[in-house]
């Protein structure tokens, strides 16, 4: 299938892709993310052609949560165009502030503190009560924000932190 990478205003070949159709599907987001559908990243992301190399830095942007995906975004260049683009194609962020469990504001670098034992999905460990988690970093969602803990990229519910002084 033909998929177009956003935004276009005219019909451009330079800005289209083939894709099967459950890529298809999950980019135009009419199905749930398949994680392991998008391990496929790894290697497209190289690409020379543009277009892909969009859609693989948007896609990695998505699975974020993902430690996988959070590393290959990290080796990812753009050059200054390129990022525009891909950020042009991206929602809007939601304006909404995310807040600690005593409704501080929460920024990127911040250091927060678990005010609770949680269980981390995915992982053989619990993330005990009073582990501090340093140079925060936000998401889309005002309720979730995500950091290091024990060395691996975990995404918290805002609700069970406090900001550290």
């Amino acid at each position: 299938m033909v998929f177009e990478v956003p935004p276009t205003d005219s019909a451009d070949s330079d800005k289209c892709i083939l894709v099967c159709q459950t890529c298809d599907s999950q980019l135009k987001g009419d199905t749930e993310l398949d994680m392991t559908h998008w391990r496929c990243l790894n290697d497209s992301m190289w690409s020379q052609v543009p277009a892909v190399q969009i859609t693989a830095w948007r896609m990695l942007k998505r699975l974020t949560p993902e430690t996988w995906a959070q590393d290959l975004l990290d080796m990812l260049y753009l050059d200054e165009k390129l990022q525009a683009w891909a950020e042009a194609g991206l929602p809007l962020e939601n304006d909404a502030p995310t807040l600690d469990s005593n409704g501080t504001p929460l920024q990127a670098g911040d250091t927060v503190t678990l005010i609770k034992d949680l269980e981390v999905k995915g992982a053989a460990f619990t993330a005990k009560r009073g582990t501090a988690v340093r140079n925060i970093s936000l998401t889309n969602n005002p309720e979730h924000i995500e950091g290091r803990v024990n060395g691996t990229r975990v995404v918290l519910v805002s609700q069970y932190l406090k900001k550290s002084n």
